[in-house]
């Protein structure tokens, strides 16, 4: 008599594609999104990308003089002039760009529907920060090219090439994550441009992105010491101006170590406050 066996069908693998990818990937995939939204904004992207490049011409065409203060430093107007444009131009693509995208997305109900997404929140700041990394290096490329080659300005050595990169990455890191604090503050997407537009214009002014600084009166020099592109800009400074020029600084040096301690203070701050007060719904939204 024969037995017949019933075979026990092996379990079957979970696909791979029911998976979700790792927060990195995710993250770029996010980013990817983030600057094929950004770049259909045509008038976001000439402002960004435009505007520095024309404030450089424009001020190193009108002012081709020399910047000195004692006569004993004289440094061309252009030099001068771009530490404190691609500082400001920092600024733009990370803290403005960052708190208006995110206030214009919340009002819309982007947010809210991400929230409700597999999404990982990790994944979605990657994916913003990735868009300002990749904004910034365009535009800061673009200002060296227009600097070296229309205005002549001496090209750093290594050493100055290394204080460029640190200046630049933790500026934009902290520009971006005080941009998704302040993202907060204006109450609809509507008034995000008129809310977050003046502070940057201010700071441009008393933080001498359009000026000398030196030149500026000293009780706008203490308001500008308390925030970052005051900093920004004097790093900046440091690379492209010769060493004598840090005689041209109030402090008579350029402080480095007090611009790193700055910007990471900001830093932890808009981290802080960030993390407690964004919100993904509108403030009428629950």
């Amino acid at each position: 008599m024969s037995t017949v066996t019933s075979a026990v069908p092996s379990p079957v693998p979970a696909p791979h594609h029911d998976r979700l990818p790792p927060t990195l990937r995710l993250a770029v995939a996010r980013a990817g999104i983030e600057l094929k939204q950004f770049f259909r904004e045509r008038d976001a992207v000439v402002f960004i990308f435009a505007y520095p490049i024309i404030m450089m011409a424009i001020f190193a065409t009108v002012f081709d003089t020399e910047v000195q203060s004692d006569g004993t430093v004289a440094v061309p107007f252009a030099q001068y002039f771009l530490p404190g444009i691609l500082a400001t131009g920092i600024m733009l693509t990370s803290f403005q760009t960052m708190a208006i995208d995110l206030a214009v997305q919340r009002d819309t109900g982007a947010l809210k529907r991400l929230r409700g997404t597999p999404l990982p929140v990790t994944a979605f700041f990657l994916g913003k920060v990735g868009q300002v990394l990749v904004n910034t290096g365009v535009q800061v490329a673009l200002l060296l090219a227009l600097a070296f080659i229309a205005y002549d300005v001496p090209v750093p050595d290594a050493a100055g090439w290394l204080t460029f990169a640190w200046v630049l990455v933790l500026g934009t890191a902290t520009g971006t994550v005080c941009g998704v604090a302040f993202s907060s503050v204006p109450r609809t997407g509507r008034s995000a441009s008129a809310v977050v537009t003046p502070v940057v214009l201010v700071l441009q002014f008393i933080s001498g992105v359009f000026f000398a600084f030196f030149a500026l009166p000293s009780w706008m020099q203490t308001v500008a010491s308390l925030f970052p592109l005051k900093w920004m800009a004097q790093g900046m400074r440091s690379v492209f101006l010769p060493d004598a020029a840090k005689a041209l600084e109030p402090a008579g040096s350029w402080e480095l170590g007090t611009t790193a301690a700055i910007l990471g203070a900001w830093l932890i701050a808009g981290l802080l406050v960030g993390t407690r007060t964004f919100r993904w719904r509108r403030r009428d939204d629950g």
